[in-house]
Parts: C-alpha cells; structure tokens; sequence
C-alpha cells in the first residue's frame, strides 16, 4: 500500500464538501491538514482489522523498545520476532517503512525508528499506561495538561478537553444524588475516590497556568473555567455524605439482627440471576401476612396526606392588594408638652432684681435643671428671637446671663457644682 497523495487527499476532501465550500477555508479543517502526516501515520497503524493493527503496534512497540542499540538488521527483527509468520513480519516491516514510522539507513543497512514513529509509538504508549487505571480519561487528560504547562506549551483543545471532562462527571454525580438511590450514590462515591488523586495533580496544574502572565485571555478564561469545576468536584464529596446521612436516618432495620433494608439490597445485587430464581421458586404459595406493612412508613405517609398535604392547601400565597399612600395630614403627630418652658418664661419674666443661677436652676431633678441651664443660653441670640414660638419668647425676655470663672455647690441633691452666675434685668442702655 502505498502513501497517499496530498493532492489526491485534498481531492477526496473536496468531495465531501459542498459546492463552493474550500476545505483550506475551514478554521477546523486547518489544523488537520497541517497534522496530515502524522495522520497519515496513524491511519497506516490503525487501518484494517484488529489482527493486523495488533501486528503492526507489536512490530512497533518491540523495535522502539531498545534504548541502548536503535537501530536494527533486518535478521536482528526476524529473531527478535520469531514468533511471528515471517511472511507477515516482512510485510509489517515494509508498511512501516513506506509509511515512514521506520526508516532505512542505506549506509548501515539497519532500520531505525523515525521521529514521527517515536510521536506515534510515545502517544499509544500514553494511552495504554493510563488505559489500567484511568478508565475516566481524567488522568490522561490530566497528564496531558500537566507535560503542556510543563514545557510551556498550553494547547487550548487541552482545557476544553479536561473542562468538557469534569463537566460530564459533576453532570453524571449530580443526577446519582437526584436520583436517592444508595446504590447510585455509593457507586459515584467510589468513581469520585478513584478519580481524586487526579483533581487534586489538575488543581496544582491549572493554578500555576492560570497565574501565568503570558498565557493569552481565551486560554486564561478556559484555565479559570476548569479551576471552578475541579472545585466543584471536590466539593461533590460532602454532598455524598450528606445524602448518605439522609438514607440512613430512613433506613428500616429488620427486627433486632442488625440488618438492615440496604443490606438486602446489596445481598440481592450480588446474587446471579440462577440463584434469584431458586429463591423465587415456590414464592407464590406463601401467603401474604399483614406485618409487611410498616407501621412508621405508614404513619408518615399518612401524616403527609392528612396534614401537611392539606395544609399546604388551604396556605394562602396571595399577596396583599395595593394601597394608596396615606398623606401627612392622616399621620398620628404626637402633642408636645411645653408646659415646663411656659412655667420656666413666666418665673424669668417676673425677675426685676438680679437672680442667682442657683436659685435660677433649682428643679425637681437633674433633667429639668439641664434643660433650663440649655435654655439660658437663648437669652439675647438675634436669631432665636427672630423665630415664632415659646422659645422666641423667652429669647426676647429683657434679661441678660453672668457666668463667672468658678464652680460652687448649689446646696441641689442631683447637681454637684454648677458656675456662679446670675441673671440681671437689661438696662434701657442695654436695650
């Protein structure tokens, strides 16, 4: 078989696009075409049936296993490969040669393998070593990442693989806790265990590339994209307990043995269909006894349906109709009590000789005595009597405040020391 042409590839591409449509035109097709080779490559291994595909990656695999001495004589091959029909080797031999996975080097007369050869063997290398453990693909995709950032190669189709990943894992998690099944739950738990130690090795990888400056804003955005899912997936662990708590506060033992609903259901499981019909046989002449209902599930159930079901029922979820906005007029204003200014105006109006602050300040208890202290202070402001009220009437009285320098005892319960002072009716010059 021998290689296909590049034009008569882009011919058969041609063919399958539609009319006027150019395959060198296509953003997707690009990247292929540039990759034909090594296409090329793989088709030349993996074309044909599953035998011969085996053939060809054993011939492969076994002449790129010897580090110390790469090249090979074509009777060095044959007793490598005896067990294999000879025929057949050589016919293997020539594919991979034609298709240049191995090389001919006519001076030494030995085969060696060529660099698209070691790509292609190094790939299914990969792919098998994480073919025995890795069956979520989490771990080569993983890997793959991880030699990316490694060598500061970060491929975008790398992120969207791994994102597209771990978006179908918490997909496939989130429908086991739907579901209530403990089995499912169980079995997701399980998965999420083995795939781990793989989160955790992506979480490392997609934080030193999401905290590099070079990395380009598409790539950064995938980088942070994957970041949220792996934490999403590790947080998918307390959703397992939880759930897992839920079932066994509902689980229904079975008498006083210590087993329980669940247990029989994993016995049943691990049955082989044969052995569930030798205890299914006879079944049917066994008579139906009451005690197989559950007198606590049946309580709940009824609970629900009398009560609850009800309730909900007759619950009004209406909201209130619109009212108007009631205006200022209809609001409640509390009336103030000025009746301590008023008596306060008419002792101070009656003052025709000068009076002690003491005297002056003398209350029934600290809180009055404060207040008419705040009050003097009006006396004489032009603003304050400028204004209509009780406390413009006072700042209009014809009296003026003396405060000397001093503090004395006012012979007052509630008031230690108060400033000496005292207030004189104003004068005709004060005036």
């Amino acid at each position: 078989m021998l290689p296909i042409d590049s034009a008569d590839a882009d011919e058969r591409l041609q063919d399958v696009l539609r009319e006027g449509i150019t395959a060198e035109d296509l953003p997707a097709v690009f990247p292929l075409l540039r990759g034909r080779g090594l296409l090329r490559a793989f088709s030349a291994l993996f074309h044909g049936g599953e035998a011969q595909v085996l053939l060809r990656l054993l011939v492969l695999r076994t002449l790129g296993a010897r580090a110390h001495a790469p090249e090979w004589t074509p009777a060095e091959i044959r007793d490598q490969l005896a067990f294999v029909e000879p025929v057949k080797l050589e016919t293997v031999v020539q594919r991979l040669k034609e298709h240049e996975l191995l090389s001919w080097d006519s001076e030494t007369l030995r085969y060696r393998i060529s660099p698209l050869g070691r790509k292609a063997l190094a790939a299914v290398s990969t792919l098998l070593e994480f073919e025995r453990d890795d069956e979520d693909g989490l771990g080569y995709l993983t890997a793959q990442l991880a030699a990316g950032q490694a060598v500061g190669r970060i491929s975008a189709d790398e992120l969207g693989h791994l994102l597209s990943r771990l978006s179908e894992l918490k997909e496939d998690f989130d429908r086991a806790v739907l579901s209530g099944s403990e089995h499912r739950i169980r079995r997701a738990a399980a998965r999420l265990d083995s795939v781990w130690t793989w989160v955790e090795k992506g979480t490392e990888v997609v934080r030193a590339i999401a905290d590099s400056d070079e990395l380009d804003s598409a790539k950064h955005r995938l980088a942070q994209a994957v970041g949220r899912a792996q934490s999403a997936l590790l947080r998918q662990a307390g959703v397992f307990q939880r759930e897992l708590n839920k079932i066994d506060q509902h689980r229904v033992h079975l008498g006083r043995t210590g087993l329980s609903s669940s247990d029989l259901v994993a016995w049943l499981r691990s049955l082989t269909p044969d052995a569930l019909t030798q205890y299914a046989d006879e079944a049917h002449r066994l008579p139906i006894q009451p005690p197989f209902v559950q007198d606590q599930i049946a309580l709940d159930v009824a609970e629900y349906e009398l009560l609850e079901r009800e309730r909900v029922a007759a619950e009004s979820t209406e909201l209130p109709s619109a009212e108007a906005t009631p205006t200022t007029h209809d609001l409640p204003i509390d009336e103030e009590d000025l009746s301590p200014l008023l008596d306060w105006h008419g002792v101070l109006a009656a003052v025709t000789q000068p009076f002690e602050l003491t005297d002056a300040l003398r209350g029934d208890d600290y809180a009055l005595s404060a207040y008419r202290l705040s009050l003097l202070g009006l006396l004489g402001d032009p603003e304050s009597s400028a204004l209509q009220g009780p406390t413009a009437d006072l700042a209009r009285l014809p009296l003026k405040l003396e405060i000397e320098p001093r503090l004395v005892d006012p012979g007052l319960a509630a008031i230690a020391l108060v400033s000496a002072g005292r207030l004189h009716p104003k004068e005709p010059t004060d005036a």
